[in-house]
């Protein structure tokens, strides 16, 4: 700014209040972008993951080749995610429950539908984790801005009462650190409304895919019991 005050010399001229509010704003803005690249790396990971499986699977390969390997994989310390991990449990428990003479076909399958819907359950965990802190943060940001700007506007309104003189200098700078803190909350929440947006859809992709390999690999398994 010409002849005025900086950006810099504008917070920490800030009042306490309107400053505990920046600094709020701008520790949601560092962890919500922390949450999006770290969302971003898991999602895009399981994404990735179910295109990768799918191949294998539907490759023809023995379900038994299939799981050694994902156990090598494992042995190797490579990571296993997703519907890989659904297939796993559902495979374990089927052949633990089949070698177990005196397990009825339908009981192997209720015990190995249940294995994969755990498996499930945890993998659909995974990966919403943290998105309710960037739905929180979204919602949340505008209104501690808000409260900022309030508190900024009531400063110049107090700073006017013990002036002689109004002037625009004045006023200039409170109404200024209270357009910052607003513009402060809307920069924390823009992208932490677009990001869960964003990741939502992707995650619902990702989950659809699971419950529907979980339908097909049950039916497999099915026609298995009933083929020997």
């Amino acid at each position: 700014m010409n002849d005025g005050i900086s950006l810099i010399e504008l917070i920490l001229n800030a009042s306490p209040a309107v400053l505990v509010v920046m600094l709020i704003l701008l520790f949601l803005s560092i962890a919500s972008w922390v949450v999006i690249v770290q969302r971003w790396l898991v999602l895009a990971s399981a994404r990735k993951g179910v295109f990768s499986f799918e191949q294998r699977f539907w490759s023809g390969m023995d379900l038994s080749q299939l799981y050694k390997e994902g156990s090598l994989m494992q042995q190797e310390n490579m990571q296993i995610v997703g519907m890989e991990n659904i297939f796993r449990a559902g495979f374990k428990e089927f052949m633990r429950l089949r070698q177990q003479g005196a397990v009825d076909g339908e009981a192997v399958m209720e015990g190995a539908q249940r294995a994969m819907r755990v498996a499930h359950s945890r993998e659909e965990e995974k990966l919403e984790k943290h998105l309710a802190f960037l739905a929180t943060v979204g919602s949340v940001s505008p209104y501690v801005g808000l409260f900022g700007t309030v508190i900024g506007i009531m400063n110049s309104f107090l700073g006017l009462a013990t002036q002689a003189q109004a002037t625009l200098q004045v006023v200039a700078p409170g109404i200024a650190e209270a357009l910052f803190a607003t513009g402060m909350g809307l920069f924390a929440a823009i992208p932490a409304v677009v990001a869960f947006n964003r990741y939502s859809a992707l995650l619902e992709m990702v989950t659809s895919s699971y419950i529907t390999f979980t339908d097909e690999f049950s039916s497999i398994l099915h026609r298995q019991i009933h083929n020997t």
